[in-house]
């Protein structure tokens, strides 16, 4: 459902909910301009986040709303 190579930008407005999540993990991706460019795995590689468990966060939120 949901790729690492995905733009950030493009998963928040897919799924809107997904916006808990990159919050839960400390990732200020609504604040940022760079999220129209920037990918799940390179936004994750900034925050020193693994993006495999990112990703499983999301698909989870999503699952249950």
């Amino acid at each position: 459902m949901i790729s690492k190579t995905m733009l950030i930008a493009e998963v928040i407005k897919k799924f809107p909910q997904s916006k808990k999540v990159f919050d839960e993990f400390n990732m200020g991706c609504l604040s940022c301009m760079g999220i129209q460019n920037e990918t799940i795995e390179k936004g994750c590689m900034m925050h020193g986040i693994d993006p495999e468990k990112l990703i499983k966060a999301i698909e989870k939120e999503i699952k249950q709303n």
